[in-house]
């Protein structure tokens, strides 16, 4: 089981960073492994979205699709997928810190069978990986006025 939460302060106010990155639209820019996304309920997001992603993970092609299944704006956001190899729940969270903003990450599941035995490979890469995209989505919004 993968379980892993990492935080980053955004100098940037909270429904600026929340929008940003709320948006399936910006993934591609700001998670590293996301290569395509495709909406398959009509945007903007919404409790029940469905939205199609294709990554690459530990260099193997992930296509899965996850669901909205919580959104409070500019708060907190919780998508699941149920498909696929690799199931995972994912939640957003946007916090004041001061005029900026902490954002949290959390991701939770992982991969299903014979391929959890991989599971401390999984989450030491997810960390990692993590860490790496909330880096790149704070200088992405940093860099914008």
């Amino acid at each position: 089981m993968i379980d892993v939460t990492t935080e980053i302060v955004i100098e940037r106010p909270r429904a600026q960073v929340a929008a940003y990155a709320a948006d399936p639209s910006n993934a591609t820019e700001w998670y590293e492994q996301i290569e395509r996304v495709e909406w398959q309920t009509d945007p903007p997001l919404a409790l029940g979205s469905r939205v199609a992603f294709v990554a690459r993970f530990l260099g193997r092609r992930l296509a899965y699709t996850y669901e909205v299944v919580e959104l409070e704006a500019d708060r907190r956001l919780r998508m699941k997928t149920d498909d696929g190899p690799f199931r995972m729940e994912t939640t957003y969270t946007w916090a004041d810190a001061g005029p900026d903003t902490l954002m949290t990450l959390r991701n939770l599941g992982g991969p299903s069978g014979l391929a959890r035995l991989f599971d401390p490979l999984a989450r030491r890469a997810v960390a990692r990986s993590t860490r790496k995209d909330l880096e790149r989505l704070k200088r992405i919004l940093e860099g914008k006025s």
